[in-house]
């Protein structure tokens, strides 16, 4: 493994998370040399749209699957269309040609590094390259494909499902641009050319659906927050953001209305203890502190022992919150000494048992020589 085979990672995760502005020339280039490479001929029309929401629908249109839309998506959707000088009827952009620009480059491309590399070459190079950058660029993905059908699938529960299934389809019909980085970070280099252009389109703007006679291409995103885990993540706004109001809201990964953020900074206990959805209970938890919380709300002490003091808060029709309160006994420069917090299987009975579950083993078998 060469260090610039080490690098395209690097370069690559940067991709995976890069916001603003599309280039739009180099993306073009990069669609009219995939097309070229996959034998076709160059889309007479290339229509930008504002995120992959806007671009889903227009998808929608163009596939005949249109009549469920929302009336606010599908006027905008049927506007995009026709600045580009395209009917917003079934058909107007041709067959999807996703199979020949991506799919088949693709296995191409890994079946040449498969066979030059052996197995265990391989998966060392996808371990080095694509690996990385697949968990949290997946999560992401899925994420904004859930926000785009909850956007596009309204009505009554049979109309919702009739929808959905709908998007899902429209949704297969893209290429992901900058969110394939982790496959084209692993065979881009060793492609034959067929890549070249997805690649192309990858370091310059967002998904994108390629038609015979056109192409629908989204703008990549103008904002994206994540957290240490690479989970979208933002207490004060958006976590990703499109161009065109596009947004997705989360605090640790966990979804939550655009709404919800705007309560954090008026928590209470009470307050805390009425919400009735679960999960967003957890969110004021975290956000409210759980020291905080067992102080305000009087909580007291379920176990005590020289490990430290195990805490249990009972929420209303969820599983309770045990916390193992820890004192660090090594001192910090000013001679105090820093108390944490371990959260532990609600089912734990002691002080000893939460602790040495952090550490993977039972209450008998934990016998630290020294605490830290």
């Amino acid at each position: 493994m060469t260090m610039t085979q080490m690098a395209l990672g690097v370069d690559w995760r940067a991709v995976a998370a890069a916001t603003g502005h599309a280039d739009r020339e180099a993306a073009e280039a990069g669609i009219r040399l995939a097309y070229e490479a996959a034998g076709l001929a160059p889309p007479e029309r290339i229509v930008w749209t504002g995120s992959p929401l806007a671009a889903t629908a227009v998808a929608l249109l163009l596939t005949g699957q249109g009549e469920g839309l929302p009336g606010e998506a599908a006027e905008r959707a049927a506007d995009t269309l026709a600045a580009a000088g395209i009917e917003p009827v079934a058909g107007a952009a041709g067959a999807s040609v996703r199979d020949a620009v991506r799919t088949r480059p693709w296995a191409r491309a890994r079946e040449r590094a498969h066979t030059a590399l052996g197995p265990s070459g391989w998966a060392e190079r996808w371990a080095l390259t694509g690996a990385p950058l697949w968990d949290v660029t997946r999560a992401l993905t899925e994420r904004i494909r859930t926000g785009v059908i909850e956007a596009l699938a309204e009505g009554t529960r049979t109309e919702r499902a009739d929808q959905e299934t709908a998007v899902r389809l429209a949704l297969l019909d893209a290429v992901l641009g900058q969110h394939d980085a982790p496959w084209l970070a692993a065979v881009a280099d060793d492609s034959d050319g067929g890549l070249d252009g997805p690649a192309e389109v990858a370091r310059a703007a967002g998904w994108w659906w390629p038609y015979e006679k056109a192409v629908v291409i989204a703008e990549r995103p103008v904002e994206l927050h994540r957290d240490e885990a690479g989970r979208l993540d933002r207490g004060d706004g958006p976590a990703l953001a499109f161009p065109d109001g596009f947004a997705l809201y989360a605090w640790r990964g966990m979804p939550v209305p655009a709404d919800f953020l705007d309560q954090l900074g008026g928590l209470t206990p009470d307050r805390i203890r009425a919400e009735e959805n679960a999960e967003l209970r957890r969110v004021m938890l975290e956000h409210y502190g759980y020291e905080r919380y067992l102080d305000e709300s009087g909580a007291q002490p379920v176990h005590r022992d020289e490990t430290g003091v195990l805490w249990r808060i009972d929420l209303v029709d969820d599983e309770p919150v045990a916390m193992v309160e820890v004192v660090n006994s090594t001192p910090e420069p000013d001679g105090t000494s820093r108390t944490y917090w371990l959260r532990v299987p609600p089912r734990t009975r002691t002080a000893r048992e939460g602790v040495a579950w952090t550490f993977g083993l039972d209450a008998e078998t934990y016998v630290p020589e020294r605490e830290t």
